[in-house]
């Protein structure tokens, strides 16, 4: 199954067992979505579930928050979420802010999906990872899926859950396949949000990453392997909350930890990866903890006039 499958299958099993559901966004029901997500499911629920919205981020947004207070349960498209940043006062003071000033007494059990970071052939203003952006703010839980499995089971469990959820899939992984089990395809499947999944057990290092970067991270460990040196890959699946049991824990097992990503390298992901590590691990530690971005961008730093790089 393709991630573009595993998260149209989610889509359409939640909406049929819970009339509460709907999507909403640009292009979603007559085109059946951008990147073909909503496939077919305007045929199947109609225009009061499957809701083509005007081009206004700020007020689809703002609507679909005003819904899930109300008691229903939105989910929201958006074409990039590099447009959402047309809705950050919604997604941030309105979404955010009400659940967790409230203590989730205000229910916004809500969903904010599409496609985040680096794409083909887009610039820099479509280019951006948001994950470190929205990860910072309370009152959000924010996912990132790398496989189908990911996709399905991660899109089930945020649509349940009664808090706001950013949702961050990758346009270059919508049709990639991966293989999924009967347990994946059950429709009461779900993933628990907050939990990582070690995608491949190792004893030499530890490997930390999400979305695109996981399949990075996987073959760089096959290279590795060929080398001698046996590399532990995990999927973050969930930014917030972060699994910082299963990180350190897997620091303490290998002794050294490097972490992959694909945002900004200051305040990112990565960066509160290293303090959860250090303040919890940094006796286990054999060797500095090394940051892919960080390592990329003094590399870039090297090769760029300095007035560039400043910039």
């Amino acid at each position: 199954m393709n991630v573009r499958e595993a998260l149209n299958s989610a889509l359409d099993e939640e909406m049929a067992a819970d009339p509460r559901v709907f999507l909403m966004g640009e292009e979603v029901g007559e085109y059946q979505g951008a990147y073909k997500v909503s496939k077919g499911l305007l045929q199947k629920y109609g225009p009061e579930r499957v809701v083509d919205t005007p081009i206004t981020e700020a007020g689809f947004t703002g609507i679909g928050i005003g819904a899930a207070f109300y008691g229903l349960k939105p989910v929201v498209e958006f074409m990039t979420f590099n447009f959402a940043m047309q809705a950050m006062d919604q997604l941030i003071n309105s979404a955010a802010k009400t659940n967790y000033m409230s203590a989730g007494n205000i229910p916004a059990s809500i969903v904010f999906r599409g496609p985040n970071g680096a794409a083909a052939g887009v610039g820099a203003q479509h280019s951006q990872c948001y994950a470190s952006w929205y990860g910072s703010i309370p009152g959000l839980k924010v996912v990132a899926p790398y496989s189908s499995e990911d996709a399905r089971g991660l899109l089930k469990a945020a649509i349940r859950d009664p808090a706001p959820v950013i949702f961050l899939e990758n346009e270059l992984l919508y049709g990639e396949n991966f293989p999924v089990s009967a347990e994946v395809l059950d429709s009461s499947f779900s993933l628990p949000i907050g939990k990582a999944k070690i995608e491949r057990e190792g004893k030499d290092v530890t490997i930390t990453s999400f979305s695109k970067m996981v399949g990075f991270a996987l073959k760089a460990s096959e290279i590795l392997a060929k080398e001698g040196i046996s590399a532990e890959v995990i999927n973050l699946r969930s930014i917030r909350p972060l699994d910082r049991h299963k990180i350190n824990e897997s620091v303490q097992k290998t002794n050294r930890l490097v972490t992959v990503e694909e945002g900004f390298p200051q305040n990112g992901v990565g960066a509160e990866i290293c303090t959860s590590v250090v303040e919890e691990s940094f006796g286990y530690l054999d060797a500095p903890v090394e940051d892919i971005v960080r390592a990329a961008k003094r590399a870039c730093y090297r090769s760029i006039p300095m007035a560039a790089a400043a910039n």
